[in-house]
């Protein structure tokens, strides 16, 4: 420290002491470069650019900047000249880096080998987190999961290396906890193909889900395009002690603002709450961002921030921070779209659901409505873990729990898992014992990996169809998305409430209040779960699981067997053939939620990640068909029999009819995965017309060459039925802000016309015009 204030003094004294911080900064920024990471050296850390980029912007908008909007504006691709509106302009950005966990990875990979560029042009990992089910235990299904996907990360690992991209194996942990301990870092910017991305907020990234196509796009030194967005502030009083956790400040904002008031907004948090979260806490509240539809969270850099870098090996980083706060905090006076203000000294435990995230209660409330609503109140399976809370404070929040019940000789009355984060908190909490804490009171250590929070779960204990309750602290909890059962009611809250109610076996216990019954009679209570932020000692890493590309992978191949279940290479799909849309079938018109779950689901359908033609086999077989309230009935108006959707799409693709889908309220929430999008694509889809998107899935479609438009007014859905033809007129003339207008042919021999709204721009009508994204950047190369 002495030697940087030395250092300091000195560039003062010969800059003049009225120099403002910056200049300081920039010097000793230009006198000692900081890599990215450790494992890119030669990558570094550019906060010149980014305050070079704030200033010219700040001049040009001539007030207070929040953090959200320096850290974005501040990677514009043109800061003197883009046009700056929230929630109108299209902002064209420079990401530092990509992220692809490896279920969406085979497809953005496919994608990137098919432009024919030969290396990416920023720092991009894969991490392999998604295809290991859960089964018996850690090890066992690890090594199930390397055998039965041996083709997969072959693939992968050799796309890797040929291209450019660091490569995490089967077993290193959840990609977002990944980022979070290597590769995050304050100001950075990042994209990657996982919903969930915004974890990286909490060590005050800007991190954004995206399909496999925006990806693509930054891997290949392409400008990236996001809707400017409006900036929600959420402003914390107080601080959490108890029972309150970090993750009941997300389960109470999603309470507040719902699965859509998020979208299109970047969720900010301030204020002197911040403070009393934890580094890994404030990554949980931004990691369930996604579930209110917003583009991503972002918290302040302050001291647990700093501290969390020092410990994960990253001093050097968190020093460059700090002295560049000024970059990566949000201006006195700034303006929020809307503001949020919640006192943690007043914030109770939450647990929400069923069936949705954003379905509040207080802790203390739940079993009361739950004995209203009929739910079940017996816990069947607690599951603790997941990207969301897997750090190593939550585990030992639990294992606090865990012991005071093990030290009355109680166990779990229910099922009990524990999914660590990571290879480095699996190895931390196995050395600094809460591992054998958590097993000991009844759990089962999974792998490191997504499993049962992305439906990847061999679940045995209930049959399908059979009600149950099982309270996850995963993000997400649609109707069966973690056991495939639509039957199950799942309930998302914190991991310290998971462990309670896991070990009371039931939604009625309140640990605020009631008490449980040792073996001996005793009654007693739990008290306040507790835990270290960190590690007292340093992280164990764990195994070596990263493998770094080579320095030219030119010569490596990577190869597809054409006779694959597993991957097929993609082939271009067909120009736009300069006509309006004429005499669209109605493939299905959905009723109700239907999020990108229902559209491509996950769980056993993961494995077909890498074959487009494979995987559209699962095209909305999720989805409510309005016309009969079933689950993938639909009738081929071809041949009046009823069948799965994905079979009529392919009837009707066969005998030459482009359909369309008719949806609801925001649709194609959830996942970030563009299978949603290309399977459509694949099988004849040209349009989705609803009331509304999620804002991921709209840009998916875009990007795959559909037409995702709007009902101008909302009730014209009531004027589609499900056998009717729809004609989408007015694409000669396709330009921004100017409606389409869709002529509705009944059966009966009557029509009507609506107007549709869209949010296409000039780039994104060229992708429609090309075919697809894809296809465009390959006509730019020409």
């Amino acid at each position: 420290m002495a030697t940087y204030c030395l250092t300091v003094a000195r560039l003062q004294l010969a800059l003049g002491q009225g120099s403002r911080r910056f200049h300081v900064a920039a010097a000793l920024n230009a006198k000692a470069k900081v890599a990215m990471s450790r494992f890119e050296p030669s990558s570094y850390i550019n906060y010149d650019k980014l305050r070079s980029n704030i200033d010219i912007v700040r001049k040009r908008l001539n007030r207070p900047l929040t953090l959200s909007e320096k850290i974005v504006y501040g990677h514009l691709d043109d800061p003197a000249g883009q046009e700056i509106a929230r929630g109108r302009t299209y902002l064209r950005l420079r990401p530092d880096r990509v992220a692809m966990q490896d279920a969406t990875a085979q497809m953005a990979m496919l994608q990137f080998i098919s432009s024919g560029l030969p290396k990416v042009a920023v720092p991009s990992t894969i991490h392999c987190d998604h295809l290991i089910e859960a089964q018996t235990g850690g090890a066992q299904d690890l090594q199930k999961a390397k055998e039965v996907n041996q083709e997969v990360y072959s693939f992968l690992a050799s796309a890797g290396a040929k291209y450019g991209v660091g490569f995490w194996k089967p077993g290193s942990g959840i990609i977002h906890q990944i980022i979070l301990e290597n590769y995050a870092y304050p100001g950075v910017m990042l994209i990657g193909t996982d919903s969930h991305t915004p974890n990286g907020g909490g060590l005050g990234c800007i991190c954004i889900g995206v399909g496999g196509a925006d990806a693509v796009d930054v891997m290949a030194g392409i400008p990236w395009e996001l809707k400017c967005p409006n900036v929600i502030g959420v402003k914390l009083t107080g601080s959490l002690s108890g029972w309150s956790s970090p993750k009941d400040v997300i389960l109470k904002v999603a309470g507040i603002l719902t699965v859509k008031r998020g979208t299109g907004a970047i969720v900010e948090y301030h204020g002197p709450g911040v403070d009393s979260i934890s580094c890994t806490g404030m990554a949980t509240i931004c990691n369930m961002g996604a579930e209110i539809g917003a583009t991503t969270s972002v918290f302040p850099f302050n001291h647990r921030m700093k501290t969390y870098l020092d410990k994960t090996g990253r001093g050097e980083i968190a020093t460059l921070a700090d002295e560049n706060k000024d970059l990566l905090v949000p201006d006195s006076g700034c303006h929020y779209d809307q503001l949020i203000e919640i006192n943690l000294d007043e914030l109770k435990p939450h647990i929400n659901g069923p069936f949705t995230p954003d379905l509040a209660h207080p802790v203390s409330d739940i079993g009361s409505v739950a004995e209203k609503n009929g739910w079940p109140l017996d816990v069947k399976v607690g599951l603790i873990g997941s990207c969301t809370n897997s750090s190593y404070e939550d585990m030992g929040r639990a294992a606090s729990l865990a012991k005071q019940a093990l030290d009355k000789g109680l166990k779990c009355k229910a099922q009990f898992t524990v999914t660590p984060g990571s290879e480095q908190i699996r190895a931390t909490i196995e050395r600094d014992g809460y591992a054998k804490v958590l097993r000991d009171v009844g759990g089962i250590v999974l792998a490191n990996a997504c499993g049962p929070c992305i439906g990847q779960w061999d679940r045995r204990d209930v049959k399908k169809g059979e009600k149950n309750t099982i309270v996850t602290s995963f993000n997400r909890n649609f109707t069966a998305r973690n056991d495939a059962n639509p039957a199950t009611h799942a309930f998302v809250t914190s991991p310290e409430i998971v462990t309670a109610l896991a070990i009371a076996g039931t939604l009625k216990f309140n640990p605020e209040t009631d008490y449980l019954t040792a073996p001996n009679g005793e009654k007693f209570k739990l008290e306040p779960p507790t835990g270290d932020e960190l590690p007292a000692r340093d992280f164990d890493p764990g195994q070596d699981t990263y493998q770094h590309p080579p320095a030219d992978g030119s010569a490596l191949k990577v190869d597809v067997n054409p006779q694959s279940n597993r991957l097929q290479l993609l082939e271009p799909f067909d120009k736009w053939n300069g006509k309006d849309l004429e005499d669209l079938q109605v493939l299905i018109k959905v009723k109700g939620k239907c999020t990108t779950d229902h559209i491509s689901a996950a769980g056993p359908w993961l494995k077909f990640r890498g074959h487009l033609d494979n995987i559209s086999n699962n095209l909305l077989i999720g989805a409510v068909n309005i016309e009969n309230d079933g689950v993938n009935k639909l009738r081929n108006l071809l041949t009046g029999e009823y069948s799965g959707v994905p079979d009529v799409a392919r009837h009707y693709k066969k005998n030459n009819i482009s359909w369309v889908v008719v949806g609801d309220e925001n649709y194609g929430e959830g996942s970030s995965r563009e299978h949603a999008a290309l399977e459509p694509r694949h099988l004849g889809g040209r349009a989705i017309i609803v009331k509304s998107f999620a804002r991921i899935h709209e840009t998916n479609l875009k990007k795959q060459g559909l037409l995702p438009l709007t009902f101008s007014n909302p009730a014209d859905y009531d004027k589609i039925r499900p056998d009717d033809k729809i004609s989408i007129i007015g694409l000669k003339s396709f330009a921004p802000g100017k409606p389409l207008k869709a002529v509705i042919k009944h059966t009966d021999g009557s029509s009507e016309t609506i107007e549709l709204n869209h949010t296409f721009n000039e780039t994104q009508i060229e992708w429609f015009q090309a075919g697809s994204a894809l296809n465009r950047m390959k006509e730019m190369q020409k």
